[in-house]
């Protein structure tokens, strides 16, 4: 692309830099903006400024907060007892869309991936095994994308709680059903078969033995 002016291009370029953006589709973009209004355009600059600088982690699943701890985890009307460990951020968004879930979370940061050089003391494995040691949970649903690293990842943690010792109460730990075919990503799955995967979450003994 040949542009008539460098602050036209140096925007296109940041724009380029976002996931799933090409450079034609960042030009659109950019062209949009420069027909708003200016004070629009400065709205939606500091929008985006504030959320990066004042954004925080909640310090009890990781998920994404404004404050120390997420509007799920201080949520008085969400099961406690309930924890559902899931990949990352958008995996929560997507189970919270089924409106099918009433506990709470534990993020990962990801998934055990060798080959992508990522191990388990990359994650928040030690956190999360010291939650349940913690917290009076009854069951674990894990959520994780049905691929042979997020199985890797439950055969993982699951070995890791055994070895830890005994948790203060017994604790049911279950796995989504397999409504989500093999190797999807949990946040494409569609609504309805996600919730159906919730609903019909399965022991994890049943999950490992099957080998599936």
């Amino acid at each position: 692309m040949i542009f008539s002016s460098s602050l036209l291009e140096n925007a296109v370029n940041e724009f380029a830099k976002l996931p799933g953006i090409g450079k034609k589709t960042a030009l659109r973009l950019v062209l949009h903006l420069v027909k708003q209004d200016a004070a629009e355009v400065t709205l939606f600059s500091d929008t985006l400024a504030k959320m990066r600088n004042e954004i925080k982690f909640c310090k009890r699943c990781y998920n994404i907060s404004d404050k120390e701890l997420c509007n799920i985890c201080s949520n008085p009307l969400r099961r406690q007892d309930m924890l559902c460990v899931v990949e990352n951020i958008r995996d929560v968004i997507a189970i919270e869309s089924t409106q099918q879930f009433n506990g709470i979370y534990h993020v990962l940061g990801g998934i055990i991936s060798p080959l992508d050089g990522i191990g388990p003391e990359e994650l928040t494995i030690d956190a999360l095994v010291d939650r349940i040691k913690k917290e009076e949970t009854t069951e674990i649903i894990f959520a994780l994308s049905p691929t042979i690293q997020g199985d890797t990842t439950i055969y993982y943690i699951s070995k890791k709680l055994s070895a830890s010792g005994p948790v203060p109460a017994p604790v049911k730990i279950t796995t989504i059903a397999r409504g989500i075919s093999f190797g999807g990503e949990l946040e494409y799955a569609d609504e309805m078969t996600l919730a159906k995967s919730i609903s019909n979450r399965i022991p994890v003994e049943n999950f490992i033995l099957s080998g599936s």
